[in-house]
């Protein structure tokens, strides 16, 4: 009986609770497996939208500046539907778990991040700027009998001040993404996104400053009055160069005139500067830089460039303009890629390919008299304005020209009104000095004739930038080297016209080129000085607004080269990028990384 009992005996209590822990352990299992699983399968879902998206993202910015709304919006359709799957596939909670796990849940965290950014741009950015595009057509602003039509422009300022912002905050959100622990594959995904909203974001940036700005520039509400120099960089100045021609454009609700032209010949030798310059940079540049208008722009601060020639031409004329413009011939050959040749009154036919010989070197040869010289420069300035002015250009390519100068610092602008001035805020269009940020440290070089000619034609210029941490406190130093050449001919003093050498009036001789070079460092940055062709020389330091200068002047026979290497002591060490901001010379080069020990 009791051996019978013995038999049927239910399972000893230890046993049932190792197989409800066994079956515990197993589900606990089952979920994990699924949910990694279904972590691993939303991931792979989510990289496939995201590296479908990203290509179309470029894709859009392309299409909306082209003016093609139909492709930017089918381009749309498709962003916003990867972009939905992405965000949708990296925002359950099982994902946010998994993202608490080590190594593999920085991974996951960086990719829930992209897929939010690129939501982000899809739906507040691209979304606003397809439709826009959609009613928009680029010939709605193109001139139409010298008037551009201002109502397109109004209509689109909600849209890409919407899209601005957006871009704006994504280009933040995507630079915040931290990338030290992840796969590389996920590190090249954030790094393509970066480059993609930051471009995206900056060309989405101007558009906005231009809906901003230039309805009120345009005369939306009153007359407005702005002068236009032309800047020759045959005798070279901090902005580009001298100002031997200039022009008095008048707008008015749209339409646009230029109702006057002058030439520094019409501008006298003023006994003391128009406008007080200040102790800095009258130390660097001199008070002639106030005295006369063809030195309004050996400062490299365009401000005080458009603040020195509105006051000339109120002295002269009596107009007091509400801004001055900036345009060199480099800057008109692009323009007259977007309206195709020009034939001048003279007979010649101004192109793309001649604009740059014809104005900087043939008008020499062919007029002795400086005042002929400024008339054909003026007229052929002119006439490019007459046909941009009459509709002919080709509005895609003339947005392309005027954005290709203004990334050269060719097109300059500088508005009296603080306001408007402030919408151009740091911009190359506002001609600032060079403004650092995080990424980047950004230096000067600004380069002033000494000649007082023509010869700048024949200078070139190579310039190379780099740093290197030798010190224990890992302060960097900066280095920029700037290599010029005078590549005139060895017989310039006799084979070129007296007009483009000088003739030696000004104590140079014939052939030869004068240059006062002048180097600036960040303004956190310590002066180390210079060198020239490795060898330490006297230079002259200074400060300008801040900004840690050393300037020298430099002459060079024809065929004769030197090197200068300016030197700086950084503050504390510094990862990012190095740039270069100078004078927009006729040929330009690009800045070389440069190798150096200390």
């Amino acid at each position: 009986m009791s051996s019978s009992h013995s038999a049927h005996a239910a399972p000893p209590k230890r046993s049932r609770t190792r197989i409800i822990v066994g079956f515990v352990v197993l589900g606990l299992l089952v979920i994990v497996v699924a949910a990694t699983a279904w972590v691993g399968i939303r991931g792979l879902q989510a990289k496939d939208a995201l590296e479908a998206a990203v290509p179309l993202a470029e894709s859009i910015k392309d299409q909306i500046v082209a003016g093609d709304g139909e492709a930017a919006a089918r381009t749309a359709a498709r962003l916003g539907e990867y972009a939905d799957t992405a965000r949708s596939r990296t925002s359950d909670p099982v994902w946010r778990t998994y993202e608490l796990l080590p190594f593999l849940g920085s991974n996951l965290v960086a990719v829930r991040q992209l897929a939010a950014v690129v939501d982000d741009v899809a739906q507040n950015a691209v979304t606003p700027l397809t439709a826009l595009a959609g009613n928009l057509d680029l010939t709605d602003v193109k001139p139409v009998d010298g008037a551009i039509a201002l109502q397109p422009l109004l209509d689109a300022q909600p849209a890409v001040t919407a899209a601005d912002t957006a871009l704006a905050r994504a280009a933040t959100n995507v630079n915040a993404i931290e990338t030290d622990d992840v796969l590389d594959v996920v590190r090249g995904a954030v790094t393509r996104l970066q480059t993609v909203t930051v471009e995206t974001s900056a060309t989405v940036d101007g558009m906005n400053r231009a809906v901003t700005l230039l309805p009120a520039m345009l005369g939306a509400t009153g007359p407005r009055n702005y002068i236009l120099l032309f800047q020759n960089p045959a005798e070279l100045r901090s902005t580009g160069g001298i100002p031997g021609a200039l022009a008095l454009l008048h707008t008015d609700n749209g339409s646009i005139e230029l109702t006057q032209q002058a030439s520094s010949t019409s501008f006298p030798q003023y006994p003391a500067s128009v406008l007080p310059l200040g102790d800095e940079i009258r130390g660097i540049y001199g008070d002639i830089t106030g005295q006369f208008i063809q030195n309004v722009s050996m400062t490299p601060d365009f401000a005080q460039t458009g603040a020195l020639a509105r006051e000339m031409w109120r002295l002269e004329f009596g107009v007091e303009a509400n801004g001055v413009l900036s345009i060199d011939p480099v800057a008109l050959s692009y323009l007259l890629d977007a309206t195709g040749p020009i034939t001048l009154a003279t007979g010649d036919e101004l192109n793309a390919g001649n604009a740059v010989q014809l104005l900087l070197s043939d008008v020499y040869a062919r007029y002795d008299d400086p005042k002929q010289q400024d008339i054909f420069f003026a007229a052929a300035a002119g006439a490019v304005f007459d046909t941009v002015k009459s509709g002919k250009a080709d509005p895609t390519k003339l947005i392309g020209a005027l954005a290709r100068a203004a990334a050269e610092n060719r097109v300059l602008v500088w508005n009296a009104d603080d306001a408007e001035q402030a919408i151009l805020g740091d911009t190359t269009l506002a001609g600032p000095r060079p403004v650092s940020d995080d990424e980047t440290n950004r230096f000067g070089l600004y380069l002033n004739d000494g000649t007082g000619s023509k010869m700048d034609l024949y200078l070139d210029v190579q310039t190379a930038i780099g740093q290197q941490t030798c010190r224990q406190d890992l302060r960097p130093q900066y280095a920029l080297e700037v290599t010029l050449t005078n590549t005139a001919p060895a017989d310039a003093a006799t084979s070129l016209p007296a007009y483009v050498t000088g003739g030696g009036v000004f104590g140079i001789i014939p052939g030869n080129i004068k240059t006062l070079v002048a180097g600036y460092g960040t303004p956190e940055v310590q002066n180390l000085g210079l060198t020239r062709d490795g060898v330490e020389v006297p230079y002259h330091p200074a400060a300008d607004a801040g900004y840690p200068v050393s300037s020298i002047g430099i002459e060079l026979a024809p065929g004769e080269s030197t090197v200068l290497r300016f030197n700086w002591l950084g503050p504390e060490p510094f990862t990012g990028q190095l740039e270069l901001r100078s004078t927009p010379l006729i040929a330009l080069n690009d800045t070389a990384s440069l190798d150096f020990t200390c």
